[in-house]
């Protein structure tokens, strides 16, 4: 059965599950579930170490081939698409932001951010112009030439992100990425993704951090590679009226 196009839907996965391993060593780490990503709010995947939210984060953002299923990319399944066209989609339709930086710490922020240019066939001029503007958007265009040795943790993790962004990716998919920062910088790094969501963006992160909880849109739980919807909150407070009373934040249903 045909089914109708929703621009709103950034990533969709459909009945997607994980499976490694075979036979008798087969261990299941994602039940087969539906998972959408849409733009212009923060999805939020909460679970315990192990539960399998870093395996479903990975499914989404084309890193693993799920063993169920499939994934759709504004609308489009990718399950016969070569590696290249694999390729070619993480690099230009996804973002990725972990809680390592991963910044090289010879080259400075402005380098940094400028790698995921380095074949694209861009000319250097336009690579430093795509590199600065990522840059502002974070705030960090005055540290361009720091290295990160020089940069707090909060700096470091906003140089990853200008890098996330640098190629205009419409989905950001976060890997814990406030989990290496005090309270004050987590929530700083928060309210960055959030505002990037609020331009357009499909923004889904993967934490146990609660403190991330007043900033979604969102909320699926994770527990034993088993996937659900919390439909026992409403809608998160604006990111203006946030407070460290992360336990009376309210989260608009959904549904997987």
């Amino acid at each position: 059965m045909l089914t109708t196009f929703d621009p709103s839907i950034a990533l969709e996965g459909r009945v997607i599950g994980r499976v490694f391993g075979r036979g008798d060593l087969a261990v299941r780490a994602l039940y087969p579930t539906d998972v959408t990503i849409r733009r212009g709010e923060v999805l939020v995947i909460m679970g315990p170490s192990g539960s399998g939210k870093t395996t479903l984060l990975s499914i989404l953002g084309l890193v693993l081939t799920p063993t169920e299923g499939e994934v759709l990319v504004d609308g489009r399944s990718v399950s016969r698409a070569t590696a290249d066209e694999m390729a070619v989609l993480r690099r230009d339709r996804v973002g990725f932001i972990f809680q390592q930086f991963n910044l090289l710490p010879s080259l400075s922020a402005l380098e940094n951010a400028a790698i995921p240019l380095l074949l694209s066939g861009l000319r250097r001029a336009e690579r430093i112009s795509r590199a600065m503007h990522a840059l502002e958007i974070v705030g960090m265009a005055d540290k361009r030439s720091a290295t990160p040795r020089l940069l707090s943790g909060g700096q470091q993790q906003r140089v990853a992100i200008a890098r996330a962004l640098v190629n205009d990716a419409p989905v950001l998919l976060c890997d814990e990425p406030t989990a290496s920062l005090d309270g004050a910088t987590g929530r700083g790094i928060l309210a960055t993704l959030r505002e990037l969501a609020q331009s357009g963006r499909a923004v889904a992160i993967v934490t146990h951090d609660e403190r991330v909880l007043s900033f979604a849109d969102r909320l699926v739980h994770v527990i034993d590679g088993r996937a659900q919807a919390d439909e026992a909150h409403g809608h998160a407070r604006p990111a203006e009226t946030q407070s460290d009373d992360i336990g009376s934040s309210q989260l608009q249903e959904t549904t997987l």
